[in-house]
């Protein structure tokens, strides 16, 4: 298994030189072969020729270092418009946004909240969750996405 964080902090080098971001790497195993998923995105958007450019980049830079030994497939995408939130700056970024927020722990017997975003504070991100408004760490946040309104 590779050292994850050792390869998204490199990742991230990689693609800040691109003026993209990483937004979220995962290493996962799907019907039997492991695969490396890379979300970026950049200002005005990300398109299939960034994700095909950095698809390349980034298998490169894995080849040279030798990151990765076993067998893997490499997939580059954007983030998409229901988009995992996971640094603090994506929750300022997002500030007043709809998102959907899965906690680590029940909190009064509840795991699973949707709300809008109201930023951080005291280092905890604050949700507005109708009812009532929650205060949680990043670290107690199992999973955090935008919940864009899609009109058909």
């Amino acid at each position: 298994m590779p050292d994850l964080k050792t390869l998204e902090a490199s990742i991230e080098a990689l693609l800040n030189q691109e003026a993209m971001e990483l937004v979220d790497l995962r290493w996962l195993q799907e019907s039997g072969r492991w695969i490396l998923r890379v979300y970026a995105d950049k200002h005005g958007g990300i398109t299939l020729g960034d994700c095909e450019y950095l698809s390349g980049r980034v298998g490169a830079y894995i080849d040279e270092t030798q990151a990765i030994r076993e067998s893997y497939t490499l997939e580059v995408s954007s983030p998409g418009l229901d988009r995992v939130l996971k640094k603090e700056k994506d929750f300022v970024r997002f500030d007043g946004h709809r998102v959907r927020m899965r906690l680590k722990t029940p909190q009064d017997g509840q795991r699973n909240f949707d709300g809008h975003l109201r930023g951080v504070e005291d280092g905890c991100v604050v949700l507005d969750a109708g009812t009532r408004t929650l205060k949680v760490r990043p670290e107690d946040i199992d999973e955090a996405r935008l919940a864009p309104d899609v009109h058909v």
